[in-house]
């Protein structure tokens, strides 16, 4: 089963996008924004170059100009094939001339602009070495909510994706836990997440008993045995949009004490799965599930924020976390995932993604959230 593929985007979707990057880049004081291959660039034209090599492609984007993609003639091809290249102007350069000279010639040269996280100092040096009164300054810094907050399409896909998630959570709890290797386990979550539609599979953390105390265990060698407490955590991107879903499951009966955690772990989820609403500040998220795990005496154990974005990557702006005061936006989306880590002992963590409506918000992964017992 893999669903229905989504409709494509079009290239007045990625023209819109584009415009409203350099807008936003004009009202932030930025001459322009300079996006290498990576995530950005796919948002913004729909163009992921066929590898990411030492030879420069950038997008620039300015408000008073078209946008430019600057390629290497190799690449071109493939870039006019992009979806948002009509509305591309591409300025294609040769192995042994300066590609720094041409698309300094697209700049302003005393400029400040928004560069995507992901650009390789290599490239960055370069633009500085022609052109030295330009200065630079990250994306995420500069217009962290540039991908933030979802339109009615991409929310389509981040809960397909979400769905096929909990397809593969429902499948894994019937598998044999017991005896088995973490990395078994995280195997068979990888191929179910592919199974159910996934084109990339980003991570499957699988942390049992003691190494539920670790948030990003990698799934090992250890045999999984009856009595432990089962983190899982896995996701990966399905038609572009990511996935990212936890659930802690137990191999046979739990002590009290586990499943005291666990519901104490589970009512903070809940608690900040309500705090989410138009206008409230994502930190409001984040202490309205740290209260109620602080309450109960286990504040020191929740050791990382409450949530981050997901879109395009599963691992974005907006932060849940103490600080963040940007409020939320209909169309936001992103985790709520408190967990409890006893060092040596166990770890619990719930997961959902979340996205913000008119009124509240509304949750993209719908599996058990109590107990599962598994053998």
């Amino acid at each position: 089963m893999t669903g229905t593929a989504p409709v494509p985007f079009t290239a007045d979707d990625y023209k819109a996008r584009m415009d409203r990057a350099a807008r936003q880049a004009a009202d932030a004081g930025l001459a322009g924004l300079l996006v290498a291959p990576g995530p950005d660039l796919v948002w913004l034209t729909g163009y992921a170059p066929p590898a990411v090599t030492e030879r420069l492609t950038l997008l620039v984007l300015a408000a008073d100009r078209e946008p430019v993609l600057v390629v290497p003639t190799l690449e071109a091809p493939d870039a006019e094939k992009a979806t948002g290249a009509p509305a591309l102007a591409l300025r294609d350069w040769t192995d042994g001339k300066d590609p720094y000279a041409l698309a300094a010639a697209l700049l302003d040269d005393r400029g400040r602009f928004g560069v995507s996280d992901n650009a390789w100092a290599l490239h960055l040096l370069g633009l500085q070495q022609a052109l030295p009164d330009t200065s630079y300054v990250s994306l995420t810094e500069a217009l962290p909510m540039l991908r933030a907050v979802k339109d009615a399409a991409e929310l389509e896909r981040l809960a397909a994706a979400g769905a096929a998630a909990d397809a593969a959570f429902e499948e894994i709890r019937n598998v044999r836990f017991s005896g088995r290797r973490e990395s078994e386990v995280a195997a068979d979550l990888a191929a179910l997440l592919r199974r159910f539609g996934h084109s990339q599979v980003d991570f499957t953390i699988v942390a049992s008993g003691p190494n539920g105390a670790d948030p990003h265990h990698e799934a090992g060698d250890r045999r999984i045995e009856r009595g432990d407490m089962v983190v899982l955590d896995f996701g990966g991107l399905r038609d572009g949009y990511g996935s990212d879903t936890s659930r802690t499951v137990h191999v046979g009966e739990p002590t009290e004490e586990e499943r005291r955690v666990h519901d104490l772990v589970r009512e903070a989820q809940e608690a900040g799965f309500r705090a989410v609403r138009p206008g409230a500040a994502c930190q409001d998220v984040d202490r309205a599930a740290r209260a109620v795990i602080a309450d109960a005496g286990y504040g020191d154990h929740f050791i990382h924020r409450t949530g981050h974005g997901i879109g395009v990557t599963t691992h974005e702006p907006p932060y849940m976390i103490e600080g963040e005061e940007r409020p939320l936006v209909p169309g936001m989306c992103f985790s709520v995932e408190p967990g409890v880590y006893l060092p040596g002992r166990f770890g619990v963590r719930i997961e959902d993604i979340v996205t913000v409506t008119e009124d509240g918000g509304r949750r993209l992964n719908d599996t058990e959230r109590g107990m599962v017992m598994v053998d």
